[in-house]
């Protein structure tokens, strides 16, 4: 695959807005692949997606929902009676819910928060130096791994 193409194996959850995101993107082609970018606040992953993420990454749902900047504590999603499936059906309503990134590849499915994590799930190495956007170095000169 080269940089224009993304290759289906490989896929992230995105938000542009956010900087972890951000960085586990950029993360994701400093290795020489092109993922399959899913915008999934403009393209809400369907029940059968989300059930599937939560599994692969071996997650409850609770701990795929965000809370910060979220409608989290308005529909009261922190009591703790609340089944899987409500806390699913929160997130397709309200997709803002679900926690990113979300990273698929051959290796594994992965919540990467920190950015750096995405690093366990990409079968090639970095091809180069990498800075977060915050300027914390995750991969030096040598490609070696910082964090």
């Amino acid at each position: 695959m080269n940089a224009l193409t993304p290759d289906p194996k490989f896929a992230i959850y995105h938000n542009p807005d956010c900087g972890t995101s951000r960085n586990t993107l950029a993360l994701i082609r400093n290795s020489g692949v092109e993922p399959t970018v899913i915008e999934y606040l403009k393209t809400p992953p369907d029940r059968a997606t989300v059930t599937a993420l939560i599994a692969a990454m071996g997650l409850s749902a609770r701990e795929l929902l965000r809370e910060k900047g979220t409608p989290y504590a308005e529909l009261g999603l922190g009591d703790a009676a609340l089944s899987d499936d409500a806390l699913i059906d929160a997130m397709l309503a309200h997709p803002i819910l679900i926690n990113r990134p979300i990273v698929a590849t051959p290796l594994g499915t992965k919540l990467c928060r920190p950015s750096e994590l995405v690093l366990d799930v990409l079968p090639s190495p970095q091809l180069g130096p990498f800075v977060k956007e915050d300027g914390e170095v995750v991969i030096d000169e040598t490609g070696r791994r910082v964090v």
